[in-house]
């Protein structure tokens, strides 16, 4: 088939000599024909997109300071333009008009209703008893709308609304009285009589001798219940802890809460805690940053998966997946440890 070109057949165009045609045309046609490129073709160098079009021939050399100073003294001489319409003082849009203020009603104008003779006929009981069935809750106290609530009477009735209930005074808790040097003493010689040790609040120990502390974990066999909360124990810390875990094999609760504790050094943990599967309880809440990440949650989840002994985790998950699927793990080992449990009592 022959190609075609707006309906035309080009066959007969194939025999045709470029060179000869080129030899007839005029230098105006040249010139036309070697201007017809075009300038947004990617694949052709700038100096073939845009030619230079200036037929003057060049005046002399090139001195740039000449035309500098050249602009700037035409810039000078030049006049302003004129403007072609003179300044008028126009205003435009609408005009603002400031709100009529609302009329004050005077708080000691007297408006007579139906049931003023019922409320001032009312005892201070009833009105009580009418402020907690309209939810007016905000003109009760506490005492007196569940007083209200509960159909009995409160001595005073409205006069204490104003008043706030006193407060209870809780006393605070103790400051943590352990004796560290005796407690580092006690867990490093493998003391049968310490079964449990709290150092929570301890704000003075120093990470070095927390590190000891998590060392000696290594090789103590009676220690059952080991707590470190809020002692601004670092990663150093967790890293020793974790190396102590993999041997340790009596402990059964481990609450390093309120801490510094990265989310890796959390991972580390927790596959220390797998190789022996001894551990009860783990507890690692509130640490510094907070947030885990999807990465250490993930794994979190897989390794608590592989976990059988676990029955308590105290730790904030914020993806829903590794929630539940630690949640559905530590309901497993529940139910493990209850059905061992009640076949025991069987036994018996």
């Amino acid at each position: 088939m022959s190609s075609k070109l707006f309906g035309k057949d080009l066959k007969q165009y194939e025999d045709l000599d470029i060179d000869e045609l080129l030899e007839k045309l005029t230098p105006e046609e040249l010139e036309e024909l070697n201007n017809d490129i075009d300038p947004d073709n990617s694949l052709l160098p700038p100096s073939q997109r845009c030619k230079d079009q200036t037929t003057k021939a060049p005046t002399g050399p090139f001195k740039r300071q000449q035309l500098l100073d050249f602009l700037e003294k035409k810039a000078k001489e030049e006049k302003d333009w004129e403007q072609n319409k003179p300044y008028v003082k126009e205003t435009r849009g609408k005009v603002y008009v400031p709100k009529e203020e609302p009329k004050k009603i005077d708080p000691n104008d007297e408006i007579e209703t139906e049931f003023d003779d019922i409320l001032r006929s009312a005892t201070e009981e009833e009105l009580v008893d009418l402020a907690a069935v309209l939810g007016f809750h905000s003109l009760l106290n506490q005492v007196q709308y569940t007083a209200s609530m509960e159909d009995r009477k409160v001595e005073g009735g409205f006069s204490g609304m104003a008043k706030a209930q006193l407060l209870k005074k809780v006393e605070d808790e103790p400051p943590n009285d352990t004796d560290v040097d005796e407690a580092l003493q006690q867990i490093k010689s493998n003391d049968p009589k310490l079964k449990e040790l709290n150092l929570n609040n301890i704000k003075n120990i120093s990470i070095e001798r927390l590190c000891e502390f998590a060392q000696a974990l290594k090789t103590n066999t009676n220690l059952e219940h080991f707590h470190m909360a809020n002692t601004a124990a670092s990663d150093k810390v967790g890293r020793e802890l974790a190396e102590a875990m993999k041997e340790n094999k009596t402990l059964k609760t481990l609450n390093i809460e309120s801490n510094f504790i990265s989310g890796p050094v959390i991972v580390e943990i927790i596959e220390a805690i797998n190789q022996p599967q001894t551990l009860l309880e783990f507890r690692v809440e509130n640490q510094k940053p907070q947030v885990l990440g999807c990465k250490v949650e993930m794994e979190v989840a897989k390794l608590i998966e592989s976990n059988d002994t676990l029955i308590k985790l105290g730790m904030t998950l914020e993806f829903a997946n590794a929630r539940i699927r630690i949640s559905e793990k530590i309901e497993k080992n529940l139910d493990k440890y209850r059905l061992e449990r009640v076949g025991d009592k069987e036994k018996k």
